[in-house]
C-alpha cells in the first residue's frame, strides 16, 4: 500500500554516505521516501584515486538529479578519447578501444563523491555525520546510535561498505575476506613531478589512459585535467606468505622499493614516471565468496554496494553496479508498498544478483585474460587484439529502472509464493547454505 495524501511516506534510513549511499538516497528520494543517511566519519577527505563512472549509472544519476549533475560528473572525468592497451616491455600498442568501452569517465573518486554528497544535500536530503551505528534491531526495524540514541524506520539499507557491520547482521556471522592472490600498488600525485622528464611527454601533456600487460601484472595509468593529475595502478600476482596477509585496506603506505622490483624490463616511459613518484598505497586485493542473501531474516535490513557485491578493479564497474542497485531497490519499495518490504526487498536482490555477478566475473576474466595474453606468444608473432579488449560494452546500455518495471510481475510472483512457503530460495548456493527463512 503505497503513502497518499493521508499518510506520511516511507521512512528509510541508509547507513553509510559512500558513492553507493549517495546514490541510493538519490533513487529513493526520486520514489518520493523520507530519506536519512547516517555516516559514520566526522568529514571525508579527498582519498582514494582512480574510478570509472559508465554510462548506466549516469543515465539514472541524471534523472536524480538533472542534467547539471550529469554534465558536473562527466567533466571530472578523462576525457581522452580513446585507450591503448600495450607490451609490457616496450609499450607497443597491442590493442585501442574507446575509453567508454573501459570504464566510462575515469576520474577521482574524491571528486566524484563530493558530487554526490553535494547532489545528496541539493536534494533536501540529511546527512548526519558522525553517527555511528553500532546496534540493529531488525524487526523494528531501528539502529541504535554511539550515543545510545535509537531511531527506527520502514527499511533499513546497509551501504557501509566492504566493512558493513549490517552485512554481519543479514547473514548471521562475520564475513572474512579472504586473499584474491592479487595486490595492488597505487599512486595519485601532481603531473608536475613529471613535467621536467622528456621522458614521460606522451603520458603527461593530454588526458589519457594506458595499460601495460604482461606475465601475471598489469600496470594502468590515467592522466587527468590535460597533466595536471597522474595516477597509476600495478596490479601484480602475489605468493610469499607476508603478502597474503589479509590487511584489507585502502589506506596501507606502499614500500617503492618493492614497487621497484615489480617493474623489471617495463616500458621506460612508465617506468620513469613511476620511478618519480613521491608514495604509494599497497592494497592487497581482497575477495568475498557471492552471498546467499543480501536480505535479514525480517526482511526490513537489506544490503547495497560493496557490503553486498564488491567488485575488482579491473570490473571498473563497482561504483555503476551500486547506482543501478539503488535505482532498482527503490523502485521495488514503490511497487510493493510499506506493508509488503519483504516483497520489495527479496524482489531486489533477486533481479540483482545475476547483474552483480556478470559484473564482477567481467573483471577476473579481464584481468586473466593480461596476464596470460603474452605467455604463450612466439616472438613475432601477434596477438588476436580483442583477445586482451575490455567486454564492458554490453553492460552501458542496461537501464536498470526499466528492466525492473519490465521484470517486476514475473519476479515478484515467485518472490510472494516463495515468501507465502517460507522457502526462499537462496541467491548463491555453496556446500554450507542452507535455506534462508
Amino acid at each position: 500500500m503505497e503513502s497518499t495524501a493521508d499518510s506520511p511516506p516511507m521512512k528509510v534510513i541508509v547507513i553509510g554516505a559512500g558513492l553507493g549511499g549517495c546514490a541510493c538516497a538519490l533513487a529513493l528520494k526520486n520514489q518520493g521516501f523520507d530519506v536519512v543517511v547516517y555516516e559514520k566519519l566526522r568529514q571525508f577527505k579527498r582519498l582514494g584515486d582512480s574510478l570509472g563512472l559508465g554510462e548506466n549509472a549516469l543515465k539514472l544519476l541524471r534523472r536524480w538529479g538533472g542534467q547539471q549533475l550529469y554534465d558536473t560528473l562527466t567533466k571530472i572525468g578523462n576525457q581522452a578519447e580513446m585507450m591503448q592497451i600495450r607490451r609490457w616491455q616496450d609499450g607497443k600498442v597491442l590493442a585501442q578501444q574507446p575509453l567508454m568501452d573501459m570504464a566510462g569517465y575515469i576520474g577521482h573518486r574524491g571528486d566524484y563523491h563530493e558530487v554526490f554528497l553535494q547532489a545528496v544535500r541539493g536534494a533536501g536530503i540529511e546527512i548526519l555525520m558522525n553517527h555511528e551505528i553500532v546496534a540493529f534491531d531488525e524487526y523494528k526495524p531501528s539502529v541504535t546510535l554511539a550515543d545510545g540514541q535509537e531511531v527506527t524506520a520502514d527499511v533499513v539499507i546497509g551501504a557501509d561498505g566492504i566493512k558493513s557491520r549490517a552485512r554481519e547482521l543479514v547473514l548471521g556471522f562475520k564475513d572474512h575476506p579472504r586473499s584474491s592472490g592479487y595486490s595492488c600498488f597505487r599512486a595519485y600525485f601532481p603531473g608536475s613531478h613529471l613535467k621536467e622528464d622528456p621522458s614521460c611527454k606522451d603520458l603527461t601533456d593530454h588526458d589519457c589512459v594506458n595499460i601495460w600487460i604482461g606475465d601475471d601484472t598489469h600496470v594502468v595509468q590515467n592522466t587527468l585535467r590535460g597533466g595536471e593529475e597522474f595516477n597509476w595502478i600495478l596490479t601484480r600476482k602475489i605468493s610469499h606468505e607476508k603478502d597474503l596477509e589479509i590487511t584489507e585496506s585502502w589506506f596501507q603506505e606502499g614500500d617503492m622499493n618493492e614497487v621497484f622490483k615489480c617493474i623489471g624490463g617495463l616500458d621506460e616511459r612508465i617506468v620513469a614516471a613511476i620511478k618519480k613518484t613521491p608514495n604509494c598505497l599497497d592494497w592487497k586485493i581482497c575477495y568475498r565468496d557471492p552471498l546467499p542473501t543480501w536480505v535479514s531474516k525480517s526482511h526490513k535490513v537489506v544490503l547495497l554496494g560493496d557490503s553486498c557485491h564488491p567488485h575488482l578493479p579491473t570490473s571498473a564497474q563497482g561504483a555503476s553496479q551500486a547506482a543501478e542497485s539503488s535505482a532498482v531497490l527503490a523502485i521495488c519499495l514503490k511497487l510493493a508498498g510499506r506493508d509488503n518490504v519483504a516483497l520489495a526487498t527479496r524482489t531486489y536482490e533477486k533481479l540483482r544478483f545475476a547483474r552483480t555477478r556478470q559484473s564482477q566475473t567481467n573483471g577476473e576474466d579481464l584481468r586473466d585474460r593480461w596476464h596470460s595474453a603474452l605467455k604463450s606468444v612466439n616472438e613475432g608473432i601477434e596477438i588476436d587484439p580483442e583477445s586482451i579488449k575490455m567486454r564492458n560494452r554490453p553492460l552501458y546500455a542496461f537501464d536498470a529502472e526499466a528492466d525492473t518495471m519490465q521484470r517486476w510481475n514475473t519476479v515478484s510472483s515467485q518472490v510472494a509464493e516463495e515468501l507465502k512457503t517460507g522457502n526462499i530460495s537462496p541467491l548463491f548456493q555453496t556446500k554450507t547454505t542452507a535455506t534462508v527463512a
